[in-house]
């Protein structure tokens, strides 16, 4: 498979920082071996939509070798790393050692906690499909459940509380609250989802800090309109198995609770000897490589550039990852390597049917169903895979023509263990 001679560039990692550093190495006088432990890629920005019943697993997820099987240089490895030798160029996995001459370190993130009490164990993240199936198995059998119990603790299973007012939040929010009032209500005719609840809590004074004040009102008052429920400027004080403390005072008696409220670096850089932040994250150089190991790059959520707060979103990832293998390419040319600069391309977020809000460029903001349009279009565009696209156009389809959800489905025990 491996021409002599040529450099090896291991990347690790197939999310978006990985696989978009591999296409640019495509036409690259290199070999270049890709290892993730699944072997799909996952298009996060849509992972919220698997857990609210709107899309299956398998309408985000795309197989990594089909993606690369048109690119010569390149292999894949259906592999977990366990460690990194910089003195050997080693990168250890449970499938064998693996040699490097250049390394490009894209292993995603992690769920940052805080240090709430219960937190970890109490509630459910929302970074990888596993977590999104198992909180759609949760969600659906809590429902289940509040049919059977009745009482206080029907109100405990329909009470959903979601820690965090960012994008996924309020994406996840919007489309929990339709799945309740639409197909769920027409599922369980017996069962008053009257009584369902959707509780955002957010630290800020508002949803959505990130954009326009204009743009965070407007989603917020949307979402009161839908029957969202808002909890501003207040933290949670802990997580138990039957509910949320606020600092505030109030208790939120659920069964369900959905954390999207912080994002850190995954804990297996420092494991290998990567020096990171307070967040986890690889404090790079600003060419996106480790002082000291020049022939490592990190990208995407696990990177932060020296004195630049890069957000962590596919955008960046895709730009980090295409900057880290043009800078290998240069290294290998003898050439000076580029810094990286964050092009904000903007940012959007849907708030349900016919609404989202988009920012663009730093002036334009756009809202209501311009904005919902613009969402819908570029999510079907960045979408990796044919197939993938269709499906999607399919069940957006039906959910909005029929307001019903085809994914809708406990495919294990709504029991089953909350560990991630």
């Amino acid at each position: 498979m491996h021409q002599q001679g040529r450099p090896r560039v291991v990347i690790v990692g197939a999310g978006f920082g990985g696989l978009w550093a591999a296409a640019a190495l495509r036409t690259a006088p290199v070999e270049v071996e890709l290892i993730d432990r699944h072997n799909y890629h996952t298009f996060f920005p849509l992972l919220y939509q698997v857990a609210a019943a709107e899309l299956a697993p398998g309408d985000i997820a795309h197989p990594v070798r089909k993606i690369i099987r048109r690119q010569h240089n390149a292999s894949f490895t259906l592999a977990a790393v366990t460690g990194i030798d910089p003195t050997s160029k080693t990168v250890f996995t449970d499938a064998g050692d693996r040699p490097y001459d250049y390394l490009v370190l894209a292993v995603g993130s992690t769920t940052r906690y805080f240090g709430v009490a219960g937190a970890a164990e109490h509630s459910y993240p929302l970074r990888t499909l596993e977590h999104a199936i198992k909180l759609r198995n949760r969600i659906l059998g809590a429902v289940e459940s509040a049919e059977q119990l009745g009482g206080t603790a029907a109100k405990a299973n329909l009470t959903f509380v979601i820690v965090g007012g960012g994008p996924t939040g309020v994406e996840f929010a919007g489309a929990l609250q339709e799945l309740l009032n639409g197909p769920l209500r027409r599922d369980h005719p017996r069962l008053d989802l009257g009584d369902a609840r959707v509780i955002i809590v957010e630290t800020g004074d508002r949803i959505l800090s990130i954009y326009p004040k204009r743009l965070s009102r407007y989603a917020g008052r949307r979402l009161r309109r839908m029957g969202v429920e808002l909890r501003l400027g207040t933290t949670v004080a802990s997580v138990d198995a039957d509910g949320v403390q606020l600092a505030a005072g109030e208790r939120l008696e659920s069964t369900t609770v959905v954390w999207t409220a912080g994002v850190g670096g995954p804990g297996a850089l420092a494991e290998w000897g990567i020096a990171t932040d307070q967040a986890g994250r690889a404090a790079v150089l600003p060419e996106l490589n480790l002082d000291g190991q020049p022939d490592v790059y990190v990208v995407g959520d696990s990177s932060q550039p020296g004195g630049l707060a890069a957000p962590m979103v596919a955008q960046n990832a895709t730009q980090q990852g295409t900057l880290a293998a043009k800078n290998i390419v240069r290294a290998i040319e003898g050439r000076p390597l580029e810094p990286y600069r964050y092009r904000d391309l903007g940012n959007m977020a849907v708030i349900g049917r016919n609404a989202a809000v988009v920012h663009l460029g730093g002036r334009i903001a756009v809202k209501g169903y311009l904005a919902w349009v613009m969402w819908l279009s570029l999510h079907l565009a960045k979408l990796v895979g044919f197939r993938n696209r269709i499906a999607a156009v399919l069940s957006w389809s039906g959910d909005y023509l029929f307001r019903d959800r085809v994914a809708r489905l406990i495919m294990s025990s709504p029991d089953d263990s909350q560990s991630n």
